[in-house]
This record gives C-alpha cells, sequence and structure tokens, in this order.
C-alpha cells in the first residue's frame, strides 16, 4: 500500500463493510484494470469508509444495510442510466459531500459533476488521487460546508449528500442556505435529469428548474 492512500485509510472512520471482502473491481472497469486493482488494494485494506467527517465517501464493495455498495452503485439502473450515456464507461467509487462523483475512467481518475455529467482528470492512478485529496480535501471534498452543516444540524446519515437547492452551476452558491439533505440516489436522479436538458443548450439560455425540496 502506497504512502497517501494508506494515510487515507488511517484518518477514514470505521469500515463500512466486512474485513473479509475479495472486491473484484477490475471486473467492473473496463479498460481501466490497473488503477480498479489499486483500489480493490483499498477495499482490502478498509472496505469502504468516510472521512473528513463524512465529506469523503468511499464505497464498499457491497452493499450493507443502508450503505450501497459499489458494486450496486455502478448499476445502470439505480441512476447511471439517467445520464444518457454522459455516465457511461466510468467505476464510480466515491463521492464528496454534495454528491460529486470519483471515479475510474479512461486513463486515469476523473472528478464526474452531477450537474453536468462533465469529467475532469484529477489524477493519473489512485495514490495520485489520495495524495491530491489529502492536500486538497477542503476543496476536494466540500469538507468545510459539511463541518458547518453538522454542527447546526448534527451527523448526516449513511446513504445521504447535501444538494443545493439552486444548482451551482447556474449560480448556487456554496453556502449553508442552499443546501438541503437528501437520499444519495433520488440526488443523482435529480441531477441526471437537469444534465441532460442543459447539455445541447447555448450559453447564456434561460433555464427554469426546480431541485429544491
Amino acid at each position: 500500500m502506497t504512502q497517501a492512500l494508506q494515510k487515507l485509510i488511517e484518518i477514514g472512520g470505521e469500515a463500512l463493510g466486512p474485513a473479509n471482502a475479495m472486491p473484484d473491481v477490475a471486473s467492473l472497469a473496463s479498460g481501466a484494470a490497473p488503477i480498479a486493482n489499486e483500489l480493490a488494494e483499498l477495499l482490502m485494506q478498509k472496505n469502504g469508509f468516510f472521512a473528513f467527517e463524512a465529506a469523503l465517501h468511499v464505497f464498499p464493495w457491497e452493499s450493507r444495510g443502508a450503505e450501497v455498495g459499489l458494486q450496486a452503485w455502478n448499476s445502470p439502473d439505480l441512476w447511471i442510466g439517467e445520464y444518457q450515456g454522459m455516465a457511461d464507461g466510468c467505476l464510480f467509487f466515491a463521492e464528496d459531500i454534495f454528491g460529486g462523483q470519483f471515479c475510474v475512467g479512461e486513463g486515469g481518475i476523473y472528478q464526474f459533476d452531477p450537474e453536468t455529467g462533465e469529467k475532469t482528470k484529477i489524477a493519473s492512478g489512485a495514490e495520485e488521487w489520495a495524495d491530491a485529496i489529502l492536500r486538497d480535501y477542503r476543496v476536494l471534498t466540500g469538507y468545510p460546508l459539511a463541518h458547518q452543516w453538522q454542527q447546526l444540524h448534527g451527523a448526516i446519515a449513511p446513504g445521504y449528500r447535501l444538494v443545493p437547492k439552486v444548482p451551482f452551476v447556474v449560480g448556487g452558491e456554496f453556502e449553508i442556505e442552499n443546501l438541503y439533505l437528501l437520499d444519495a440516489v433520488r440526488a443523482m436522479r435529480l441531477r441526471a435529469s437537469f444534465a441532460v436538458q442543459i447539455r445541447d443548450l447555448p450559453d447564456g439560455a434561460k433555464i427554469k428548474f426546480t431541485i429544491g425540496p
């Protein structure tokens, strides 16, 4: 286990799945087996966990209680299919406090914006991803808002993320007042609908869309 991955495991909370899991992550990551094998090693060390006060969520291999496992999370029928191709070809293995996804794709690890379906490469492999998270966790996980929210409202339950009432991509503020708690699967489905609606719109087009509770 490399240094940054080991450090991320150490600062994370308790494992979310059983310690005896033998994840076959490579079977879910077409064309990205080396990175998937690194993720499998991570899950064998700690089978899913939360870190930075639940701002970072690394999925366990299998579902358990309220916790959705990596296999189920990557099922096209859960939410991926709602993006109508924009989320295809990715292996989603972790998420930030807003439900922004981290995924294995062609040639590296990407951030997947749930509001637009756009992917941004942030690392060439799992070790580089862990290093990026450790160095810039406040931005990459949304930790400051996760901390503020939980100070006001209590702990965020497994299976939930903080979702903007006004989407960030159309000017919604990164402020507590613009956030509400929503089931993670429903949140991804709602924003998939939004992403599909706006993907062919020209810059400056008017949008009318309600995503709040």
